[in-house]
């Protein structure tokens, strides 16, 4: 599975967010950082590559291999002779860095940059935190490159920038401004797997969205160490983390402190259960996003929606809903056909993928997989508005000035 087409060919669910300013990206980055591996386990939807039952869930450590193009002397595996740098991870892994002035204190884990294009960037006046995740970035080749894209004018297109900064697909993404466009900073999530259904994807962007608005507006702190991060990471890709594996968050009591010795003291592990609906030493990404509900006044027929969306979310964590992932296993493995040996083979595949066609297509509903849900939105227009557009279609056209 060494190759771009089983790493490519994995779909994920990803979501970018436009912030008002650097510092807001900066914050959003930071803190969206440490949800990342939550929401991967959250949304694990990929148990099966290549005709095998894999005994992980997610598609994030077979992408991060199938796309690592280190070398053996970049991997340790050999002393330094042709190449520059060890490079820790592959390219598309979990960031190494925080931006934020707060976040520096949780940098735990050493950072291979450039120095050369460190240098350069501190020289030009770009702020030191983003400097050195820049120069981190640039430590890697390209993996394409188009000859129509090789003689440009770097002060009027970003393509040589975006060739390296776009190849380096990590949980979060930090993005400047485009060169010429009115476009802002951007933050990209992307670790989320994508669902069956529409009405779980929306789901899941409501829920980042929904938290987004938490961190900005409540201003929590959910800051710790890179190296927690990754942990939760290696866990989060288990067979039926949100079951099994408990993740390493900071406890309510320290939602608000900004003193990095005492939060790395006090960090605790929790269950998803309790880290998404709370518990006696933790409030709950749900109800904390319920009180930014609250506050903001929304009005009912928003927070019905809403409601469905949550629900779904805070099932799936309790485990009273199977993630797709899980599905799919026991869809797998109660297959007649199954032997047992973790093959999926052209059988088991066609009927799983039918099946998920019909999911898809909402003919199925398996009640394991999905609540039940209502909603005010129909397909069909409501009269009174066909006979409004009927009517615009129709009157009379007013002639122009002549």
């Amino acid at each position: 599975m060494d190759a771009m087409g089983f790493g490519m060919g994995c779909c994920c669910l990803q979501m970018t967010f436009q912030a008002c300013s650097i510092t807001e990206a900066y914050l959003l980055y930071d803190q969206l950082t440490p949800l990342s591996p939550v929401l991967l386990a959250l949304s694990a939807a990929s148990p099966v590559h290549r005709g095998w039952l894999a005994d992980t869930d997610t598609r994030w450590r077979v992408i991060s291999g199938a796309v690592d193009c280190r070398t053996d002397e970049e991997m340790g595996l050999k002393p330094l002779e042709r190449n520059r740098f060890r490079i820790a991870k592959s390219r598309y892994d979990s960031i190494d860095s925080y931006l934020s002035a707060d976040g520096q204190a949780y940098n735990d884990i050493p950072l291979t940059m450039d120095e050369d294009i460190l240098r350069q960037l501190m020289e030009a006046g770009v702020e030191p935190s983003l400097s050195r995740h820049l120069a981190h970035l640039f430590i890697r080749d390209p993996v394409s490159l188009f000859s129509e894209k090789i003689h440009q004018s770097d002060t009027e297109e970003s393509d040589h920038f975006e060739n390296i900064q776009s190849t380096n697909w990590q949980s979060m993404r930090f993005k400047p401004p485009p060169t010429n466009s009115t476009i802002g900073w951007r933050v990209e999530f992307r670790c989320a797997e994508v669902q069956l259904t529409d009405f779980e994807n929306a789901a899941y962007v409501v829920f980042i969205v929904l938290l987004t608005r938490v961190l900005l507006t409540l201003q929590i702190d959910l800051l710790m160490p890179i190296s927690k991060v990754d942990e939760n990471f290696n866990r989060a890709q288990q067979r039926d983390a949100v079951k099994r594996q408990k993740f390493f968050f900071r406890s309510g009591a320290h939602l608000y402190d900004n003193d990095p010795e005492l939060v790395k003291a006090e960090l605790r592990e929790f269950t998803l259960d309790e880290i998404v609906n709370g518990c006696q030493d933790f409030p709950g990404l749900v109800p904390l996003i319920r009180q930014y509900l609250s506050m903001s006044h929304t009005d009912v027929d928003t927070m019905c929606t809403l409601n469905q969306y949550l629900n779904l979310i805070q099932k799936r964590a309790r485990g009273e809903l199977l993630t797709t992932a899980a599905w799919i296993r026991k869809f797998v493995t109660e297959h007649p056909a199954y032997q047992r040996d973790s093959r999926c083979t052209e059988a088991i595949s066609s009927d799983l993928m039918a099946k998920c066609v019909e999911i898809t297509q909402g003919s199925y509903r398996p009640d394991e997989l999905l609540p039940c849900t209502s909603s005010k939105t129909s397909d069909t227009l409501p009269q009174v508005i066909s006979d409004a557009e009927l009517y615009l279609d129709n009157r009379p056209r007013r002639n122009g000035p002549k």
